[in-house]
């Protein structure tokens, strides 16, 4: 059952008939006196549907306070707040006191709905996960690298029950951490698999070009629109779009993306028929998103749209009990990919691994090992029905190790200087600067004094 709390008749009566057309039950209550009644006197109620005012005062301090007691009585009740675009920083006050989500007025029918199955979806799951012995985490679920890690049980249980939602998600972590594919895991599992999958890194597109990248354009909108362009969105529809990189976002573009992410429309440049998508939202970042918002760098509400899920993966220095599977997959690839009999690491090689501070996380990790095994003296053949496994040793592992921490710049040498194009010598400074700093592109920038904007141009224009 749903319970619909507004002042306004014709509200109540407009989204009970909405509602019940879609098979659900709805109670309604004018104020919040007779809303705390239904709801402690009736154990059916799983969601709740609630303006902010409820007077003539418009300063959402009823709405508050009725979340408030809501939350007293039934602490894990859902509970979607009703605003208008003027009053914003009230929903996000509200999500603050732990509403589930929050719908803009004039609502739009197909996003209520969505928003409403959402969460009961999400409800209905932590329910299940509660009340069975069983974690979900133990089922054939995600993995990552194609590795079940025994620390992130957590998140694989957490990405078993939001992936068949249309929640948005927020993967935190590290650079290297694996955040790409715990959405490309989350779109595996969801009801859009057959859909696309489309990842856009905000950090590489401007302020400028982020309306005609993520939107689209029509020929001759600006001046180098030579023809129409299909933004991301309209790619993705149907699917689920990775937004990689969200705190590198400026904030005009934060308030178009915002946009989008609330009322579920866009308009193409040089077109002003209104469009409507259809996509799942999972975006990741490295940066910490709450400092930004408190420094007014991110928008507060958008940070509150797309954190409704939070996935945080931890660095690889706090999970050495992952190094061993991860060290035996990698070099089970490497081997297959460069058609060399399977190496093992030996024990004191993964002992000294487990010893590394690993900056770069899984990324650097990989790195290492690969180096390690190409670059370490061949052995022998073993004798014949010895197999053929080897190991990789602590020499080897410190030799890569060696290789990654040499600072100097591999440019071409002074006899092919005067040969060597400023292209040429601009792409080898960027590549030994990301195989220095093992593929961190915010410390490659910095050391080579550009922005991450324009490093990632760079790096597509020289094909790195």
């Amino acid at each position: 059952m749903i319970l619909v709390v507004d002042d306004d008749k014709n509200i109540r009566l407009s989204l009970k008939l909405i509602l019940e057309r879609n098979d659900y039950q709805v109670a309604l209550a004018e104020e919040p006196k007779a809303a705390i009644q239904i709801i402690r006197n009736t154990p059916t109620v799983e969601l709740v549907l609630m303006d902010m005012n409820y007077s003539n005062s418009t300063d959402g301090e009823e709405g508050l306070t009725l979340l408030k007691q809501i939350k007293v009585f039934r602490p894990n009740l859902p509970c979607i707040l009703m605003t208008a675009w003027g009053t914003i920083d009230l929903a996000v006050q509200g999500m603050r006191a732990g509403a589930f989500d929050f719908i803009t007025k004039p609502w739009d029918n197909g996003v209520l709905l969505e928003r409403i199955e959402t969460a009961r979806q999400i409800q209905n799951s932590k329910s299940k996960v509660q009340n069975s012995p069983l974690s979900l985490g133990e089922g054939p679920g995600v993995r990552l690298l194609g590795v079940r890690l025994p620390s992130l049980s957590d998140i694989y249980s957490t990405v078993a029950r939001v992936a068949p939602t249309n929640a948005p998600v927020l993967i935190t972590g590290e650079s290297g951490t694996g955040k790409e594919l715990i959405a490309e895991a989350i779109h595996r599992q969801s009801r859009r698999a057959n859909g696309p999958f489309v990842k856009v890194n905000l950090g590489g597109i401007s302020t400028s070009l982020f309306e005609s990248e993520m939107f689209g354009h029509k020929m001759g909108s600006f001046t180098d629109a030579k023809s129409d362009r299909t933004g991301r969105f309209e790619l993705a529809k149907g699917g689920t779009i990775f937004l990689d990189e969200i705190g590198e976002l400026s904030l005009a573009s934060q308030v178009k993306l915002l946009r989008v992410l609330q009322d579920q429309t866009y308009e193409v440049l040089g077109d002003s028929q209104t469009r409507r998508t259809d996509v799942r939202v999972v975006c990741a970042t490295n940066a910490d998103l709450r400092k930004m918002v408190e420094e007014h760098t991110f928008r507060e509400d958008l940070f509150f749209r797309i954190n409704l899920i939070n996935l945080h993966l931890p660095p690889l220095r706090e999970r050495k009990e992952d190094i061993p599977l991860l060290v035996d997959h990698f070099l089970q690839m490497a081997c297959a990919a460069n058609n060399l009999p399977l190496v093992k690491a030996s024990d004191d090689a993964i002992a000294y691994l487990q010893t590394l501070p690993f900056s770069g996380n899984i990324r650097e990790l990989k790195n290492l090992v690969e180096r390690a095994l190409l670059m370490r003296s061949p052995l022998p053949a073993p004798p014949l029905g010895e197999g053929s496994s080897r190991e990789l040793s602590v020499a080897d592992i410190r030799n890569s190790v060696s290789v990654s921490q040499n600072r100097d710049i591999a440019l071409p040498q002074s006899g092919s200087v005067e040969g060597a194009s400023l292209d040429s010598m601009e792409r080898t400074a960027i590549a030994a600067s990301i195989a220095r700093h093992n593929g961190n592109l915010s410390l490659v920038a910095k050391e080579l004094g550009i922005s991450r904007g324009a490093l990632y141009r760079k790096i597509e224009k020289h094909g790195l």
